[in-house]
């Protein structure tokens, strides 16, 4: 069985070695041990913390094969992003300059740096491993997270969002970083993406252009990848854009991959969870796939599972084996949706 819980301090030596599996561009995973055992107790704090307003909380949790006990995957939430460390964007607009004299008008698009997202939640670190990515585990551990938020949403900013890996070759060069590279920054697209993955930030403010970028002065292949996605991101954008997560036209500083956000209540899977009361027995034959999550914070569990769910009941079955891996009892309560 594959069951979602809380990332623990004896799950560093997995989370060590997917940081190493995800490769450039997941920012927030780096290969940097101190980080990571950091990371670990951030989260142990979070899922104990009581919140009335959402701060710096991260929920990072695990993707364990219980018939194994390896680790075979993780997602996180984060609270509210920008509290502590600055959390930057460029925002893509338009200048417009016409003149009646000689008849012309230009619409010019702009890069402007901004920190927009300040306090607003993340859906971050999802990743699973290859030979795991089948029989729909992948949109299992993706959307388990809108139980999470649906069951726990005042520990969370009101606009939820999602930065997508932008455009890069397998040596982590990104087209659009190789010009900020050349002109600003000095240090290669790697190098800042480690260094922004362990929160020394303070080289952005230092270098990054303070005025607005104009586009079109950008080389061809930096521009055509402004908004682009990863091809292997593309499928977690999809999911995410079913959701109802649409981009404003906000983009990464270094890879220029869109960022895509969505009003927590407006989260499709979110407004379509329900709350279910368990009686522990067989299940019947008429049921279909469901992810399913308990209603606890530190003791959070989540899998798929098949249910017979109907629109007339808030009662639900569930089999004795599902109900000891989420840690529910007969007369407790699940958070269901559909697969």
């Amino acid at each position: 069985m594959l069951i979602i819980r809380p990332i623990r301090s004896t799950d560093y030596q997995a989370l060590y070695q997917i940081a190493q599996e995800s490769g450039h561009g997941f920012t927030s995973l780096p290969v940097n041990e101190e980080l990571l055992r950091s990371k670990i107790a951030r989260v142990e704090e979070s899922f104990t913390k009581q919140v009335d307003t959402p701060f710096d909380e991260g929920y990072l949790m695990v993707l364990e094969d219980t018939e194994t006990g390896e680790v075979v995957g993780t997602c996180g939430i984060e609270a509210a992003v920008g509290m502590v460390d600055a959390f930057y964007h460029y925002r893509l607009g338009t200048e417009v300059y016409h003149s009646e004299q000689i008849d012309v008008r230009n619409e010019v698009e702009t890069l402007t740096l901004c920190h927009d997202y300040t306090g607003a939640a993340e859906l971050c670190t999802l990743f699973l491993r290859s030979s795991y990515r089948k029989n729909n585990n992948g949109r299992m551990l993706s959307r388990s997270r809108f139980l999470f938020l649906a069951q726990h949403a005042h520990r969370f900013g009101e606009t939820v969002i999602a930065e997508m890996r932008g455009e890069s070759d397998e040596q982590g060069n990104s087209p659009f970083y190789g010009w900020l590279q050349e002109h600003f920054l000095g240090i290669d697209f790697v190098r800042a993406d480690y260094l922004s993955g362990l929160s020394q930030k303070a080289f952005m403010a230092e270098m990054m252009p303070k005025n607005a970028v104009y586009v079109c002065l950008l080389p061809k292949e930096a521009q055509k990848v402004i908004g682009e996605v990863h091809t292997n991101t593309r499928p977690a954008l999809n999911l995410l854009q079913a959701e109802g997560f649409r981009c404003r036209g906000y983009v990464d500083i270094f890879d220029a991959g869109p960022t895509v956000e969505c009003h927590l209540n407006d989260i499709r899977s979110v407004r379509e969870s329900r709350l279910l009361t368990v009686t522990i027995g067989d299940i019947p034959s008429d049921a279909t796939s469901y992810i399913v999550s308990n209603t606890e914070l530190e003791n959070y569990r989540a899998t798929a599972v098949d249910l017979a769910v109907t629109d007339e009941s808030d009662d639900v079955i569930l089999d004795a084996k599902t109900a000891a891996a989420l840690m529910v009892k007969d007369g407790g309560q699940i958070r269901v949706l559909p697969m």
